[in-house]
């Protein structure tokens, strides 16, 4: 809170105050009152003034600069009431009451929104089950009936099939600590996993698979970390360049602190003005527009994955040469002793 501020909202008081002390001193002149008493009723008139003018200033001061400090500080600004005093100047106790039932007003309607969103997340995961039911029959009857349905039709279903985990995936890490389950788990078995689900795009686009000294434990949930290499493995498909020899190389470095899960591919690369952006929402850059129609939420949820499993997602390329994404995994000592 300013003074200059102050002093310039209560510039009134100012003026009733020269137009009082000007009537005062007519009237001592009028009555020829003695210069000292003059002198001396205008001090107690200037020392009065300044008591009416700072007294209320230092009241609010520690209250409205509370007020604005709290504010820019939180993050949720409406609930800056939780953290101020009651003030004890009547419009300190009117705002005090103002900001309550706002705040009251906001939270109600929070409650509501949230209430509302969860039970439309709720509904969207109970109607992704239910429509990967007849979805899962339609793929195992295109595998075991390969003379009925064509390779377009087959991509489809696989398309179908890898947006509908998407969306569930993408329901339920705004949620994860409910689904998600970190134990020791086989990196061989995870990669394995996604290679048998991608095997037909892998045949069909004569891409080679190369899985390398991947037998490494870590600590993760299997089925999230499974979802998050098949997103990484489809870009890798989905963006092959035009060469004889295509491959996605998957490998492992292990480190003494942590251990680093590398998908390598020799596609089309990504441009370095995209780079710093391919895990936005939405963001889809040149390849997503020029190669294939694209969504731009696979690398999103792959990250947002791997940030609630603790793992750390990053990305490195050269245009029309490769990609390599690592994911990192971070040893637990504590684990380790308790096993």
């Amino acid at each position: 809170m300013k003074f200059s501020k102050y002093f310039k909202d209560n510039l009134y008081k100012l003026l009733v105050f020269i137009v009082c002390y000007v009537f005062h001193l007519l009237i001592f002149f009028a009555f020829k009152v003695d210069k000292s008493v003059i002198i001396s009723s205008s001090f107690l008139y200037i020392i009065c003034f300044l008591l009416i003018l700072f007294i209320p200033y230092v009241r609010k001061k520690k209250f409205y600069t509370d007020l604005l400090i709290n504010i820019e500080s939180l993050d949720k600004s409406y609930l800056v009431l939780e953290t101020l005093s009651k003030p004890e100047f009547y419009e300190g106790e009117l705002l005090y009451q103002a900001l309550y039932e706002i705040n009251k007003s906001m939270n109600e309607k929070v409650r509501f929104i949230e209430d509302h969103m969860q039970d439309v997340k709720e509904y969207i995961e109970m109607w992704i089950h239910e429509v990967k039911i007849p979805l899962s029959t339609l793929v195992l009857m295109s595998n075991n009936h390969k003379n009925q349905f064509d390779k377009k039709t087959k991509l489809q279903l696989k398309r179908l099939e890898d947006y509908v985990d998407q969306v569930l995936y993408y329901t339920r890490s705004e949620n994860a600590e409910k689904d998600y389950l970190i134990k020791e788990t086989e990196l061989s078995k995870v990669i394995k996993n996604v290679g048998l689900k991608n095997m037909d795009d892998l045949l069909e686009n004569k891409i080679d698979y190369i899985v390398e000294n991947v037998h490494n434990k870590v600590l993760t949930d299997s089925k999230w970390l499974e979802f998050i290499l098949g997103q990484i493995v489809n870009n890798s498909i989905k963006y092959k360049r035009n060469i004889d020899h295509s491959y996605i190389k998957i490998s492992v470095q292990e480190k003494q602190e942590k251990t680093i899960l590398i998908i390598k591919d020799n596609g089309i690369g990504i441009k370095e003005s995209d780079l710093k952006q391919v895990f936005n929402k939405s963001f889809t850059g040149e390849n997503g527009r020029n190669a294939s129609k694209s969504t731009g939420m696979g690398l999103f949820i792959a990250k947002n994955m791997c940030e609630k499993l603790g793992h750390k997602i990053d990305i490195e390329s050269v245009y029309h040469e490769y990609t390599k994404v690592y994911i990192t995994f971070a040893k637990n000592k504590y684990y380790d002793v308790l096993r």
